[in-house]
């Protein structure tokens, strides 16, 4: 059951059941229906460099292995990798390019993604781009010839915008690149960019795939045996890999991914909703609305619209950060992608490298990791903060 395979490939099961089974067979010594945690660093062999699959956990660890099998089965990817945090699967991807190649970074992205490929990677002879990903012609048209690499997020942290995964895909592909997407907004619920012809999918799996704000992680889905391998010497080779312990909570939290994505969305219409008719609102950002740039896109290649929502106040700067400091069920924190509701400044707090770069977002800008609690309590709580601005 472990694959949930037949003898031809083809998937013998549903996104929830894979969740759930996807390389957690019982435990074959005791019958444990819970994947056990390995946390031995070391493991006997039956002779001289005859083991048994394991040999040290930096190598891997039978932990891990049943939560990499889930995920990549999520994705519909042959191989998974995992790290210990969303940027140690960034970085471990960034080390396929070598000095003069060029990554296209588009020019909406995550402040973490911006800083390690500008400040860390770009002074070791990495060339960069921020582009516009939402217009493929201009993309074709402008195309560096020392492009070796494109990296999207659709949607993208903070401002939602979505790009047509398929489409860059092809442009990738003419040219010779490789199309890297980081799908922790969507999540393999929503939307599979390896289905959509993308070679590398990453995900901060702090994210939705863990879910309770309580682990830190990274992940790395591809389908190319050659790109595996590739990967995975790095990730062995340089070691950032994740502890035992945090395999399993990211193993149990996909488990429910599904339900949790589902309350995630139908929260985030209500605050939508709110938002759209609220005087205080200058701009709503959300995929499902028929105006958002991104919508087509959005409704061709996701399945829901996500539980992320970014809007921005009329009254400008001061306004954002009264109803980001006021609210009660909304936490002001950082990250996202959990059980509780976060609210955060991104221009002030996780995008705040941006700024001064081409990557710099609008100071009158929050951004909403919308939870599951009671929608109601969650439209009430922000509609009180949403008076004071």
């Amino acid at each position: 059951m472990g694959d949930l395979e037949s003898e031809s490939g083809s998937e013998l099961a549903g996104f929830s059941t894979r969740a759930i089974h996807a390389g957690q067979d019982p435990d074959p010594a005791t019958g444990a229906v819970v994947t056990p945690i390995s946390l031995s660093t070391t493991f006997a062999q039956d002779g001289v460099g005859n083991h048994r699959g394991y040999e040290y956990s930096r190598s891997g660890n039978p932990t891990r292995t049943a939560m990499e099998t889930q995920i990549a089965s999520l994705e519909q990817a042959r191989f998974g990798m995992s790290f210990a945090s969303g940027l140690a699967a960034e970085d471990n991807i960034l080390r396929l390019l070598r000095p003069g190649q060029r990554v296209l970074l588009g020019n909406d992205a995550y402040g973490g993604t911006f800083r390690l490929i500008s400040g860390v990677w770009a002074p070791l002879g990495i060339e960069w781009s921020a582009v516009d990903l939402t217009d493929v012609d201009a993309l074709r048209d402008g195309w560096p010839d020392d492009t070796a690499m494109v990296w999207l997020e659709t949607p993208t942290n903070p401002l939602l915008t979505c790009v047509d995964i398929e489409a860059i895909a092809d442009v990738a592909r003419e040219r010779g690149a490789l199309l890297v997407v980081d799908n922790t907004f969507a999540t393999p619920y929503l939307q599979r960019p390896i289905t959509l012809g993308a070679d590398i999918v990453v995900h901060s799996s702090t994210k939705y795939l863990g879910g309770h704000s309580d682990v830190v992680g990274g992940f790395v889905a591809v389908d190319d045996a050659s790109l595996s391998e590739r990967i995975s010497f790095t990730q062995n080779a340089a070691g950032a890999v994740p502890a035992p312990f945090d395999c399993y909570l990211v193993l149990r939290g996909v488990k429910t991914l599904a339900v949790r994505m589902d309350r995630h969305c139908r929260n985030a219409r209500a605050i939508v909703d709110l938002l759209v008719a609220h005087p205080a609102v200058d701009r709503v950002l959300y995929p499902q609305l028929p105006d958002h740039p991104g919508h087509a896109a959005a409704a061709k290649q996701m399945s829901d619209f996500g539980g992320m929502v970014s809007f921005t106040l009329a009254a400008g700067r001061e306004a954002a950060m009264r109803v980001a400091d006021t609210t009660s069920v909304f936490t002001l924190a950082e990250s996202l992608g959990a059980v509780e509701s976060l609210i955060e400044h991104p221009a002030a707090m996780t995008h705040a490298s941006a700024a001064g770069s081409p990557l710099e977002v609008p100071d009158d800008l929050i951004r909403l990791s919308v939870g599951i609690e009671d929608s109601s309590d969650l439209v009430d709580d922000l509609g009180a903060a949403l008076e004071r601005a």
